[in-house]
């Protein structure tokens, strides 16, 4: 999931000033690559989603016998490793984690004694969330109140009843209810806010404890809310901490200047195709595997020298920037454009994947500029008093 969790952090280039406490020059190099994941990840979800949603997946299309002849044949195959697209999930688990904690661990390596303003972070993190969510809530109301006109109706669309409407407002889907009509991204969200609400204590513990005690206690804890909730479908954010805590790993060693140990990229290389092959036995324990292979390449890439990044490194950042509002809006979107134009049903050919991705970024970018970008705008106020 996109998270707006860089925020806390830095402000954007074009937002309001930043809080007295500047970070270094190789911080904003950091900024740069943290923006091209999140747009890269924010893409791969969104694409994930919409090649389930319009084409009738690798299988069908495999014993179909397409000629190689075909350039829609070697397109489809070209999109095989989207297979794994949920991938992004934990990605984004891990750079919230990091991007929320990084400017407390900076200020911890300064003051020992530093402590964390509680309320002052809630309150920016409510703001900066739930103006957009309320915002993408409407939106996928209105979407799939046209979509449930259209026979046959999408499989994707759940209730969007008031209490349905309520329970994701207050993030409790996955405990007190499902997501919110087609949105089903959304599950992610609510671990989110979870996450965020327990933060201050977990800077707490980690001032008086130490990092590396706080890091094992709540991979204990991941394991035995995976074995106790999680096999029965509750999905509480117990279950995924310990991803998100990886990403505060990265914050520390990014303060102290670490470049991370020897091997770690290929270490990343070795649990990112773990987690690929333990995806066909079930996501959750893939997830695992993909948190902990991203958390190995990102204290690298943080790590290496300001550069200016390529071609697609700039287009991923571009996307990093309303990644959340691109994860909020994408799916209700895809479900009513399948609906408008083939009643649902999945298509033979890939095409329409890519037709219905490039139609929604730019209206994600438009509900960023409407509402997203004014929520960060009074983050940004907030943060600076």
């Amino acid at each position: 999931m996109s998270d707006p969790a860089l925020d806390t952090v830095l402000p954007r280039a074009s937002s309001v000033p930043a809080a007295p406490a500047r970070p270094a020059a190789g911080a904003l190099a950091g900024d740069h690559a943290i923006e091209a994941l999140r747009g890269f990840a924010a893409l791969l979800v969104a694409y994930f989603h919409c090649r389930q949603v319009t084409w009738i997946g690798m299988g069908a299309f495999h014993t179909s016998h397409a000629s190689l002849a075909n350039p829609g044949t070697i397109a489809a195959w070209l999109t095989l490793p989207v297979a794994w697209g949920s991938a992004g999930v934990p990605i984004f688990f891990v750079i919230s984690g990091y991007c929320i904690h990084r400017s407390g661990a900076a200020r911890l390596a300064a003051n020992p004694d530093f402590r964390l303003d509680a309320r002052q972070f809630w309150l920016r993190r409510f703001v900066r969330i739930y103006p957009v969510l309320l915002a993408a809530l409407l939106l996928t109301f209105a979407a799939d109140s046209i979509s449930l006109t259209l026979a046959p109706v999408s499989h994707k669309i759940l209730d969007i009843g008031p209490r349905a409407f309520l329970v994701n407002l207050f993030s409790l889907q996955g405990v007190a209810g499902k997501t919110y009509g087609s949105n089903g991204a959304l599950w992610t969200l609510s671990l989110e806010v979870q996450f965020y609400l327990l933060y201050p204590l977990v800077f707490a513990l980690r001032r008086r404890l130490g990092l590396g005690a706080v890091v094992t206690a709540i991979a204990a804890l991941n394991v035995v809310s995976a074995l106790t909730l999680q096999r029965h479908d509750l999905i509480f954010f117990t279950s995924y901490w310990f991803s998100w805590m990886l990403g505060v790993w990265v914050a520390e060693a990014r303060v102290r200047g670490s470049t991370g140990f020897a091997f770690a990229y290929a270490a990343a290389a070795f649990f990112a195709v773990a987690g690929c092959v333990a995806f066909h036995f079930g996501q959750y324990g893939a997830f695992q595997l993909w948190a902990i292979a991203f958390a190995c390449y990102l204290v690298k890439v943080l790590s290496r020298p300001a550069a200016t990044g390529g071609f697609l490194t700039s287009v991923f950042a571009k996307i990093g920037d309303f990644s959340y509002s691109l994860y909020l809006i994408h799916l209700p979107l895809f479900v009513l454009l399948a609906s408008l134009l083939y009643r649902s049903a999945l298509q033979p050919s890939i095409w329409p994947s890519f037709g219905f991705t490039l139609a929604v970024l730019p209206v994600a970018w438009v509900f960023y500029r409407l509402f997203e970008r004014p929520a960060q705008n009074i983050t940004n106020r907030l943060r600076s008093r």
